[in-house]
C-alpha cells in the first residue's frame, strides 16, 4: 500500500491562492509519479474570513492541523486588516501552539536567475538560514506603562531559554551536516552589546559544537553577516541566529538570491507539524492577475517533500524549477515572466511528467 500524507492547505489572502493553486498542480503530478497519495484539505483562514466572521484561528482549526503531516500556506495579510493582526493571530501562533522553534530558509541562487551582486553566480549563492522561531523579541513578552501620555514607556522583552536555544544550535549542526558541503556553521549575534542574550548563544554554542567535531565553527555579529553576504556570500554554508535577526537576514538573503519569487521557507517541529510557504507574502496589488511568480511556492512544496523524507521526488521538483527559470522564463519578477502564474507552474508539472 503506498503511504497517504495529509496535508492541510491555507491558500490565504492575495495571490495566495494563486501561487497555492501551482503549487498543489505540481504536488499531484509528483504524486502519479510516486510510491504515495496525498490527502489535501483546505481551510478557509485569513483576511477575508476575519472581515466576515470576526475569527482569526479557531481552536478547532488548530486541533485539525495538529493531526495533519504537514501545512502548505499560501501567504497571509489584508489590506483591511490593521497590520499584525493576522500576522499575530494566525502565523505566530500557529509558531506556538505547534512548537514550530525552527524557521528553515535555504537561500540558493537558481541558474538563470539574476542577483544585484555583481560578478556572484549560483556556486557563490548557496547556503542556510537556521533561525530560531518561538523565543526572543517576537515571544510577546512585555507591556505598556501610561500608554498614550508624554510619559509613555513600551517595554518589549527577548525571551532566550537555554532550551530554546540548544535545540535550535543542534539543529543547525544537524542540517550542516546533512549538507555535507563546506560543513561550517556561523553564528550570528551581537555578543559586544546584547551581553546577556547572545552569552547564553555563545556559550551554547560552544558547547554543542564539542559534538560535532566535522563541523567547522565561527561567530560573526549581525551587521557583518549583512556585510559579508553582500560581498562575499560563498564564505557561508550554514547560518544559525535568533528570531529577530534571522527575520532580518533572511529578507535580504531573498534579495541575493534573485527576489521574493524564488525564496521559500518552513516553519519546522522536526516531531510534529511543518508549515510550508513562500516567503513573499500576499501581495494584494497583484491579486487575480495571474502575474505573480508561483515558483516561491512550488519550491515550499519542495522543500516540503525534502523535509517529511522524500528526497526523490523533491530533487523531480527542483530539477523542473531549476529548468523552467533557466530556459524558460524572461524573468522572476512579477509580471515579467512571459507566462502567466498557471503557466509557470503547467511547465514544471509538464517537465516532471515527461523526465521521471
Amino acid at each position: 500500500m503506498s503511504k497517504e500524507y495529509n496535508i492541510a492547505v491555507v491558500p490565504g489572502d492575495g495571490t495566495g491562492p494563486e501561487v497555492v493553486a501551482e503549487g498543489i498542480k505540481v504536488l499531484e503530478t509528483v504524486e502519479k509519479k510516486s510510491k504515495f497519495k496525498f490527502n489535501f484539505k483546505y481551510y478557509n483562514i485569513g483576511g477575508e474570513h476575519y472581515k466576515a466572521t470576526g475569527e482569526i484561528l479557531p481552536d478547532n482549526v488548530i486541533q485539525s492541523f495538529s493531526e495533519s503531516d504537514a501545512i502548505f500556506l499560501g501567504a497571509i495579510g489584508h489590506p483591511d486588516v490593521k497590520p499584525g493582526v493576522l500576522e499575530k493571530g494566525i502565523l505566530l501562533k500557529l509558531r506556538f501552539e505547534l512548537d514550530q522553534y525552527i524557521n528553515l530558509r535555504p537561500v540558493k541562487l537558481l541558474e538563470g536567475v539574476e542577483t544585484p551582486l555583481k560578478d556572484k553566480g549560483p556556486d557563490d549563492i548557496d547556503f542556510v538560514v537556521v533561525r530560531e522561531n518561538t523565543e526572543g523579541l517576537y515571544a510577546g513578552a512585555g507591556g505598556f506603562l501610561k500608554r498614550g501620555t508624554p510619559d509613555e514607556v513600551a517595554i518589549q522583552e527577548s525571551i532566550n531559554t537555554r532550551k530554546g536555544v540548544e535545540r535550535c544550535i543542534r539543529y543547525a549542526f544537524e542540517c550542516c551536516r546533512k549538507r555535507n558541503k563546506a560543513k561550517k556553521l556561523t553564528l550570528c549575534g551581537k555578543t559586544n552589546v546584547l551581553t546577556f542574550a547572545f552569552d547564553l548563544w555563545d556559550r551554547t554554542f560552544q558547547e554543542v559544537a564539542r559534538e560535532y567535531p566535522d563541523i567547522k565553527t565561527d561567530y560573526a555579529h549581525v551587521d557583518a553577516i549583512c556585510m559579508w553576504m553582500v560581498k562575499n556570500p560563498e564564505w557561508f554554508d550554514v547560518i544559525v541566529t535568533d528570531n529577530l535577526f534571522g527575520d532580518i537576514i533572511t529578507d535580504l538573503a531573498a534579495m541575493i538570491q534573485g527576489g521574493m519569487g524564488t525564496a521559500a521557507g518552513g516553519n519546522i517541529n522536526p516531531d510534529g507539524v511543518s508549515m510550508f510557504e513562500p516567503i513573499g507574502g500576499s501581495a494584494p496589488k497583484y491579486a487575480g492577475k495571474q502575474v505573480i511568480n508561483p515558483i516561491a511556492a512550488i519550491m515550499a512544496a519542495q522543500l516540503m517533500l525534502e523535509t517529511m523524507g522524500e528526497k526523490e521526488a523533491a530533487s523531480w521538483i527542483e530539477s523542473a524549477v531549476t529548468k523552467v527559470v533557466r530556459e524558460d522564463l524572461k524573468d522572476v519578477a512579477a509580471g515579467k515572466m512571459g507566462f502567466t502564474t498557471a503557466e509557470v507552474g503547467n511547465l514544471v508539472a509538464e517537465y516532471i511528467r515527461q523526465t521521471f
